[in-house]
């Protein structure tokens, strides 16, 4: 039921609209002054405000005005029973939804209160929805690898040089993206994505430049390419390594001359675009095998980023699962969960081979799946999909049945279980000898005995 104050200093006025909003299903409350309406709107939740001009200790106008600055959404109706155009003119400019002089037309009064409700209804709904579109995501953490790529952002971001950015799948190459976008000079202009790798060899060209109307069979209109949509902006080249030598010859030019052709054309097409680039390739390897032009690479990789794995930056994992579940619990209308120490210690030390994107599906699977509180025995159950959890405990089965058929004695096999243990710890936590230490619940110097002991060595 939408809330409505009244602010007047005539108890007659506020009775009248007392009862009329109220035989309408609305909520009323009431103030005698401006100062007691400011206190009620700063600790109630109102749809809508009628205020009077003309009042003791405050009059509606600075009510009016107190409330634009503190940037609230609430409609406010001036009324008063000296209205002039003048009075009307300048209520309208301190931001009032209406003006309605005293005594109230009954008709104008419903239609005036429709109107702005309705207002206050786009208004809130227009900015969730730009929220959700528009708003960049946070980029979470405080790891050294994190840290690095936020300075640097913050450097590279303002200037024109074109940047490489570089990473694992799911790793977050495309937030990295558009935080540089967002904190360039061209943030007034489009980020325009393009992912080379979903595009099929035969469009990406069209995709990219555009074409003219009969180009080729199906070309049955004249399209603009993404490049030409990108003007004045950032154009972001998503899995760059992925592209076709064909089409990588014309992004190169147009890199190298501001401008392009379309598919079927003639004209060139003055450009101007900020071109960053994300890869989940080993570019060098893949020039060596002729697979990507050298020059290409040069012209792209002024600035290179990498974004570290998640695995590499335990340290950030439970702030980042924290966020997802805040946000994910809010698109769901869901009351907010909370992990236990326990839940997130086994988060930190999973394998997380897709990244943030699947810590991110996980922590989805445990909003649904998981209590109030989501505990150690919820990740352990619904971290992975079943298929993928039984195929790794069936992976798990094979090596402990190679290890029972190589071994008779039971402490060869008891060492040959503990070398097995400890150098997949070592792994998972990247060769930090302290932290594995802490992680298994031995001393370090123990381990560094049996990292000696059974001959450990890490692989480069």
């Amino acid at each position: 039921m939408p809330r409505i104050l009244i602010i007047d200093d005539e108890r007659s006025i506020r009775s009248t609209l007392r009862e009329i909003l109220e035989y309408e299903q609305y909520e009323v409350e009431e103030a005698q002054d401006g100062v007691e309406g400011l206190e009620k709107i700063q600790s109630g939740n109102f749809d809508l405000v009628f205020c009077d001009i003309k009042m003791p200790k405050m009059d509606g106008l600075e009510v009016l005005s107190q409330l634009q600055k503190s940037n609230t959404d609430i409609p406010v109706v001036m009324i008063s029973g000296h209205g002039t155009v003048e009075t009307a003119v300048d209520a309208t400019k301190l931001g009032a939804f209406d003006f309605i002089s005293k005594p109230p037309d009954l008709n104008r009064l419903l239609i005036t209160v429709r109107n702005a409700l309705e207002k206050k209804h786009l208004v809130v709904e227009t900015k969730v929805l730009k929220q959700r579109v528009y708003k960049t995501q946070e980029m979470i953490g405080d790891s050294p690898g994190i840290v690095k790529i936020k300075e640097t952002i913050e450097r590279v971001a303002p200037t024109d040089a074109r940047i490489l950015i570089t990473g694992e799948n799911g790793t977050g190459k495309e937030l990295v993206a558009r935080w540089i976008h967002e904190k360039s000079n061209r943030s007034k202009g489009q980020l325009v994505e393009v992912n080379c790798a979903a595009i099929p060899a035969e469009l990406i060209e069209s995709e990219l430049f555009g074409h003219e109307k009969g180009a080729f069979t199906s070309a049955i209109k004249q399209r603009i390419g993404k490049f030409e949509q990108a003007h004045a902006g950032t154009l972001f080249l998503d899995e760059i390594g992925d592209m076709p030598l064909a089409a990588q010859a014309k992004v190169l030019r147009a890199l190298q001359e501001n401008r392009i052709t379309r598919v079927g054309g003639e004209k060139d097409i003055n450009i101007d675009v900020r071109v960053v680039a994300a890869t989940n390739k080993d570019l060098v390897k893949e020039i060596e095998n002729g697979n990507f032009r050298l020059d290409l690479y040069h012209r792209l990789s002024v600035i290179i980023i990498h974004v570290p794995s998640l695995n590499s930056r335990q340290e950030d994992i439970p702030s980042i699962a924290n966020q997802f579940l805040k946000t994910i619990c809010e698109e769901y209308n869901m009351p907010l969960k909370q992990f236990s120490k326990k839940a997130l210690d086994a988060l930190q030390v999973y394998n997380w081979t897709g990244n943030i994107r699947e810590l991110r599906n996980v922590v989805e699977r445990l909003v649904i799946l998981g209590g109030q509180t989501i505990s150690e025995e919820d990740v352990v159950s619904y971290t992975q999909p079943l298929g993928l959890r039984s195929s790794t405990a069936d992976a798990g089965s094979g090596v402990l049945d190679e290890v029972l058929a190589a071994h008779d004695d039971f402490q060869a096999f008891k060492d040959q279980i503990e070398k097995i243990f400890i150098e997949k710890k070592l792994r998972q936590h990247h060769w930090n000898v302290a932290k594995t230490a802490e992680i298994i619940g031995i001393q370090r110097s123990h381990l560094y005995n049996k990292i000696e002991r059974y001959g450990l060595k890490r692989e480069d």
